[in-house]
């Protein structure tokens, strides 16, 4: 073992220690209010910066992922028969249960993730955003009255689905874990999540605090821990889990949509994006460049809304690039845990090596590399088999090139040219996915009219990747359905009541016989 992945042991083995984990074989899971160890096989995570071993632990396993489900049907009971006032009151707790856990919560999401330590930290602050925003909603969420032409009152309600299968992805385990619980638990559900076999334990770790700390009935939140066609198909298969919910690759959310299909359980997809940052001549250039220097380059381009593809007007096309790359080669890339690093390593070994055969691929095919491509300089010598790549921008890009329509996930930017606005558009949208966008221009109006035209669930105007707890998000096509966060987040949680009540003196008199 090197330096580096000694010291990350040491840390790792302190901020278990603290929660009450084994350091050697933790126990993954939380599970009916207490943390459990899995029963499968051995899984071992890597250290994303040297790509040795750094912990091991077991799949969850069949067994456990039943237990859990049990225990998730008995709370939600529980957690229903509450007042509708009295569950937001208990999220409210839950959301202060975070308050002195977020230094630790961000240096373990750091340290399996990979992601640099001053972005986890924004994480956290998140993850509590979202509680205080949906326990909000609580006692806020209202049926209707149908003013049916009849003698009929008829009224609506908004019911839970009851126990709901969430699967989460290894680039933002802890975010996208209070992402989903949040509205899950306000509109009544019960939750069985299984974050990525690649990072398992901040999710583990968030559920005992929340719980604990919000009151919330053991096994209202039950993490299970493993590989998906293990611990993964026994929770998406299960006949009590009502909804699933995945947040992942449009190859593995199709199995997700199948799975659930086969017994006509509905499923919300938020899935991959290729997203284009359309940057006109008249843009205000000092906001877009640096505008698409984020939109690419945080979380090391490993990001669903990644502005992945810049195109540029042909006029501007020469010069913005130029000043792209110079900031590009500003950007701090190295150890995560570290204050100053902006950019850290990719989180595991095979994505990297995916992301070097794309890149290679592309300039095999025409593309000219521009800047990045290669291991950084500067790296510590135990750093040298980590799984960090510069930045990397690669112009004279075709549409019809795989890098310009595979979702890379990694800090790569593909640029492509265009003459008008009709021309922006069709390069656009000519991708399977349909996630989020950005224009760039002074002209409002222009600016407007191509948003409106861009098949994307997020656009974005004069700015990249501004996301907030109160706004839909979600996409199209291979970017999937259904919409996470805000009010539209939370009744994907929910499903509709129809109810009819007879008012007439003789209801014998009254009934008729409609089409179904």
């Amino acid at each position: 073992m090197n330096t580096l992945t000694q010291q990350a042991c040491d840390r790792l083995r302190l901020l278990l220690d603290a929660y009450g984990l084994d350091p050697q074989q933790p126990s993954a899971n939380w599970v009916q209010g207490r943390f459990v160890a899995g029963s499968g096989e051995t899984i071992t995570l890597q250290d994303p910066v040297t790509n040795l071993p750094l912990l091991h632990y077991q799949d969850a396993g069949e067994a456990l992922v039943e237990q859990a489900i049990e225990a998730a049907h008995s709370a939600q009971q529980e957690w229903m028969a509450l007042s509708a006032s009295e569950r937001g009151r208990r999220m409210q707790a839950a959301s202060r249960g975070l308050e002195g856990h977020e230094e630790p919560l961000a240096r373990l999401e750091s340290l399996i993730a990979g992601k640099p330590i001053r972005d986890c930290r924004g994480e956290v602050d998140k993850v509590r955003e979202m509680f205080e925003y949906y326990a909000g909603w609580c006692d806020k969420q209202h049926g209707e009255v149908i003013d049916v032409p009849s003698t009929h009152l008829n009224y609506v309600q908004r019911v839970p689905y009851g126990v709901v299968g969430q699967i989460t992805p290894w680039n933002a385990p802890l975010f996208t874990c209070g992402w989903q619980l949040a509205p899950a638990l306000a509109a009544g559900n019960a939750a069985v999540l299984k974050p990525s076999e690649l990072t398992p334990l901040t999710s583990a770790v968030l559920a005992m605090l929340l719980e604990h700390s919000g009151r919330l009935p053991p096994g209202l939140i039950n993490i299970v821990n493993g590989l998906g066609h293990t611990t993964g198909s026994a929770l998406t298969t299960h006949p009590q889990v009502a909804k699933l919910v995945f947040v992942g690759s449009p190859e593995t959310g199709r199995l997700i949509a199948e799975a659930g299909a086969r017994r006509l359980v509905p499923s919300v997809l938020e899935l991959g994006g290729k997203s284009a940052n359309i940057v006109f001549a008249d843009a205000p250039l000092d906001d877009a460049v640096a505008g698409a220097q984020a939109a690419i380059f945080a979380a090391a381009g490993q990001s669903c809304v990644a502005g992945s593809r810049l195109l540029l007007q042909q006029d501007i096309a020469e010069t913005f690039c130029q000043r792209l790359a110079a900031a590009a080669a500003t950007i701090e890339v190295g150890l995560p845990g570290e204050e100053a690093t902006r950019m850290g390593p990719l989180q595991n070994a095979a994505q990297y090596q995916r992301v070097r055969q794309l890149i290679d691929a592309a300039v095999t095919e025409g593309a000219e590399l521009l800047t990045g491509g290669t291991r950084p300089a500067g790296l510590p010598d135990d750093a040298a088999q980590g799984n960090f790549l510069a930045p990397t921008i690669l112009t004279k890009v075709r549409p019809d090139m795989a890098i310009a329509s595979e979702e890379v996930f990694g800090p790569v930017l593909v640029v492509m040219t265009f003459e008008d606005e009709a021309d922006a558009i069709e390069l656009a949208n000519g991708t399977a996915f349909g996630l989020a966008g950005a224009v760039w221009s002074q002209d409002t109006g222009k600016a407007l009219r191509v948003a409106h035209q861009l098949r994307a669930g997020t656009v974005w105007v004069n700015g990249y990747k501004s996301i907030n707890v109160m706004s839909p998000f979600g996409g199209f096509g291979d970017s999937g359905y259904g919409r996470s966060s805000g009010l539209d987040g939370l009744r994907e949680y929910t499903t509709t009541r129809s109810v009819w009540v007879e008012t007439a003196p003789k209801a014998s008199a009254a009934m008729g016989y409609g089409s179904r």
